[in-house]
């Protein structure tokens, strides 16, 4: 039994690999894929060496050439523009919604924006009807400050 464990290790190691990757999907920075990449050459390895210690001290070495090496090039590949995506309430600036409770002009009313409904107050002292189509121009806490679209 410990011999056919010894000799198909190499499906523990793919086994580690896809784990590894599946992980990999829920954080996205590239760090997991490095195990991963780590795993799948020791498993290729696992048919030539037949030492568990040498294997893991493959894993090792892999995985740490691939953090060096190959996982900078990937952020600097796939997470070229993440300096311009904005996210959370930076993102609201400048989307467009419906006026569904018209804005006085010194008070509050309220705008929906992708299906979710805001407190909103007019930039200017004009107020703004019910129905009107606006843009967000700023955000202050949970109430958004819109101007009429042109």
């Amino acid at each position: 039994m410990i011999e056919y464990f010894q000799q198909n290790l190499w499906q523990f190691w793919t086994l580690v690999g896809i784990i590894c990757l599946i992980l990999e999907l829920t954080s996205g920075d590239f760090f997991i894929m490095c195990f991963s990449i780590g795993a799948f050459v020791t498993a290729i390895a696992s048919t030539f060496v037949p030492s568990l210690t040498v294997r893991i001290i493959i894993f090792a070495v892999a995985s740490l050439l691939c953090l060096i090496f190959v996982r900078p090039m990937a952020l600097k590949y796939f997470h070229r523009k993440d300096e311009d995506r904005l996210s959370n309430v930076d993102a609201m600036i400048g989307r467009k919604g419906v006026v569904t409770d018209s804005i006085p002009a010194a008070g509050y009313g309220r705008v929906k924006i992708d299906g979710d409904s805001w407190k909103a107050c007019g930039e200017s002292d004009q107020p703004i009807a019910k129905d009107a189509r606006v843009e967000v121009v700023a955000i202050d806490s949970l109430i958004i400050t819109v101007r009429p679209c042109e």
